[in-house]
């Protein structure tokens, strides 16, 4: 139980803060009960929180505040998504918000999804996944979902520099490749506007 314990402790913490989780991602530290147990005992620990049934998160604090902040809904919504094997996709203004392009606070994040029609309540911020086509659910990787839909919502007249930047600031360096191979398919304006993002310097 101590060594199921301790692999759990090392992935969590291989991560950064606010990465949420399900039992799922531990299933080859044993079986599903010494998992539960563990994470059962981490919650109590506070080590982690239950942000719903069968989801937890790494909580992010914030030294300001003196208090640990909200569940990251987009990571909330990515655990459920390996919990139940969903290929997923934010609409717009849920990508907008997770890039910081936006400053409106999100009452409802909405999902495409493969799976089913699903919602969740986190906090004060509802979680909706609606059913859509696999093969309009989404990219190999979910940073491509977040990217093409946020400037997808923005539209081509409105990708300046001050849109650029933020995004080539959020998105790894190491992920940029990954991206363009991945969104190779999209219209042209929004290829051009991916292919600056992920180039090292410029412009814009």
């Amino acid at each position: 139980m101590q060594n199921t314990t301790k692999k759990i402790v090392n992935k969590i913490y291989g991560h950064r803060r606010g990465w949420a989780f399900s039992q799922k991602d531990f299933s080859s530290f044993g079986n599903r009960s010494a998992i539960d147990i563990s994470l059962h005992r981490l919650e109590i620990k506070k080590t982690i929180r239950r942000v719903i049934r069968g989801i937890y998160d790494y909580p992010l604090y914030s030294k300001k505040l003196g208090q640990t902040l909200s569940p990251d809904v987009d990571q909330v919504a990515q655990a459920i998504s390996r919990k139940f094997g969903w290929n997923i996709q934010p609409s717009g203004p849920a990508a907008l918000n997770i890039l910081g392009l936006s400053t409106q606070v999100q009452a409802k994040y909405i999902y495409q999804s493969s799976g089913p029609d699903r919602s969740y309540k986190i906090g004060n911020t509802e979680l909706v996944f609606q059913s859509t086509p696999s093969k309009e659910a989404g990219f190999k990787y979910h940073e491509s979902a977040i990217i093409v839909q946020a400037l997808k919502s923005l539209g081509p007249n409105r990708i300046t520099i001050e849109i650029i930047g933020p995004v080539r600031d959020w998105l790894k360096t190491e992920m940029r490749p990954k991206i363009l191979k991945d969104t190779q398919t999209v219209t042209g304006w929004l290829y051009e506007a991916i292919r600056k993002i992920c180039q090292e310097t410029g412009n814009g």
